[in-house]
């Protein structure tokens, strides 16, 4: 069992975020159980890299002194799994919005889609979605997409170095990707979609490894405070 000191000296916590859980909410909830349990009027205590509300997956937390090594971790190489659905778009490139476009698939076979991953493998210039936390002259780009205000993202060079198809059952896709900091899923879903003269959104998003750490040995923030 952990004790305050623990915590308070620094833990790195391995948390399995559940569907439509924010981020922030998966750390609140541990900073509360975290809180509670050992009457603490305050602990510090990060998350090491966002995952959207409609991804699942691995999520580091660091308490205490621990959350110095917050920018170390967000550095790290990340593997992804899931799948995208082709044939159709959607502003904000996932599920969160409705498909405003769609898109001929009868054109899509297995080997063209195998074969338009490896124009993604390496280092890439990727342009961030509108729909993400990312600021722009003070403003984090989904409040200017929400009140439907057009603006400029400029890409980024991000690196893929693994992109595997593992499973074709269109209109779905199923991946694994193996990628740098800062690269977008679902901006790399669009551009596939694209790259097979089609449309593709992302339709299933899990984080499974950053850098040596793996989900497997990840739980849920309910299955945490439990074991306080």
């Amino acid at each position: 069992m952990k004790t305050k000191e623990d915590f308070l000296n620094g833990q790195i916590l391995l948390i399995d975020k559940p569907l439509e859980w924010s981020s922030f909410q998966a750390v609140n909830a541990l900073k509360w159980g975290i809180r509670k349990k050992f009457d603490l009027k305050k602990i510090k205590i990060g998350h090491a890299g966002t995952l959207d509300p409609l991804a699942t997956g691995l999520l580091i937390i660091c308490t205490g002194k621990f959350t110095k090594k917050i920018p170390e971790l967000q550095g790290q190489v990340k593997e992804y799994t899931g799948s995208f659905t082709l044939g159709a778009t959607t502003p904000s490139f996932d599920m969160e919005t409705d498909v405003d476009q769609k898109f001929p698939t009868k054109h899509i076979t297995e080997e063209l889609i195998l074969s338009a991953t490896k124009q993604f493998l390496g280092e890439i210039e990727q342009v961030p979605p509108i729909f993400s936390a990312l600021k722009k002259d003070g403003k984090r780009l989904y409040e200017f997409a929400r009140e439907g205000i057009k603006v400029e993202v400029k890409s980024r060079k991000i690196e893929i170095f693994e992109f595997e198809i593992t499973q074709v059952q269109l209109p779905k896709i199923h991946f694994r990707v193996v990628c740098s900091k800062g690269t977008y899923i679902r901006s790399l879903a669009h551009d596939f979609g694209k790259s097979l003269q089609s449309g593709a959104y992302l339709s299933e998003l899990r984080r499974t490894k950053i850098g040596d750490f793996n989900v497997i040995n990840a739980v849920t923030p309910t299955v945490f405070k439990e074991n306080l």
